[in-house]
């Protein structure tokens, strides 16, 4: 229960701040896609910093994550056609639509309900996957 309680707190905050940022808006991330408003590139290069300089110094400590007790470390997946292919599936569903997985669903919170239409093909993608691959390719 600690582990579900700790994954909605986080969610929470993520969705908040999606949502407080506008993030969740397809017309604002359409807008930064074309290159008219760069506001979510400077939020999006803040996210990275913040995010890239606690995993560092995590990952440089020797300490294990509180809900998996897996040290803190890069895990890598080579870089492969299907890791390329889906890069641009993602990409262009995310210049069609405006919404990634992560905004999408915090969308829902904002009211945009005509993004179930974008989730649904999310599933649709991540379902025809595991079938493609027989389950073979992690998801995590």
């Amino acid at each position: 229960m600690k582990k579900e309680l700790t994954v909605f707190i986080g969610a929470t905050i993520f969705g908040v701040g999606l949502a407080y940022s506008g993030m969740t808006k397809p017309e604002v991330v359409l807008s930064f896609l074309q290159l008219n408003d760069l506001g979510l590139l400077i939020l999006m290069g803040t996210a990275v910093l913040i995010s890239g300089l606690t995993f560092f110094f995590l990952s440089h400590s020797g300490k294990k994550a509180p809900l998996t007790h897996q040290k803190y470390g890069i895990r890598n997946y080579p870089l492969d056609k299907n890791i390329v292919i889906g890069a641009i599936i993602f990409g262009i569903g995310w210049g069609l639509s405006g919404i990634c997985p992560g905004a999408g669903f915090a969308s829902l919170g904002t009211g945009n309900f005509p993004v179930l239409i974008a989730i649904f093909g999310m599933m649709i993608g991540v379902t025809l996957l595991k079938v493609s691959t027989k389950g073979k390719y992690p998801l995590n």
